[in-house]
């Protein structure tokens, strides 16, 4: 009886690694994105570079490489963090990155550049 009560009151944490890695890479995704998308319409080099499907523009390149960059970012960090805990910072960054890439697209603050 007493190896079943130490069991059940011993509480097995989860590693938050594998959960972080996917925010933070959302969030560099995001940015990405963001970044891209800028380029895109200021550089004429990197516009023509972007074109993958001529009817969609360079929009398609873009969102591919913004994807490319999402997917890699979360293959890495999900190597590093599989088994770890990693702070709570990382949410914090996540959320930051999140935001500047959907501020970013807004026509208005992306005009500034």
């Amino acid at each position: 009886m007493s190896a079943q009560s130490s069991s059940s009151t011993e509480m097995q944490t989860l590693p938050n690694g594998p959960g972080s890695a996917a925010l933070l890479a959302a969030g560099i995704g995001a940015l990405m994105l963001a970044i891209l998308a800028i380029a895109g319409d200021k550089i004429l080099w990197f516009k023509s570079m972007m074109i993958f499907s001529k009817p969609t523009g360079p929009l398609s390149g873009v969102t591919t490489c913004a994807i490319a960059a999402w997917l890699i970012a979360w293959w890495i960090l999900d190597r590093r963090w599989r088994r770890r805990s990693v702070s709570s910072r990382v949410s914090v960054v996540a959320l930051v990155l999140l935001g500047l890439g959907f501020l970013l697209t807004f026509p208005p603050i992306a005009d500034l550049f």
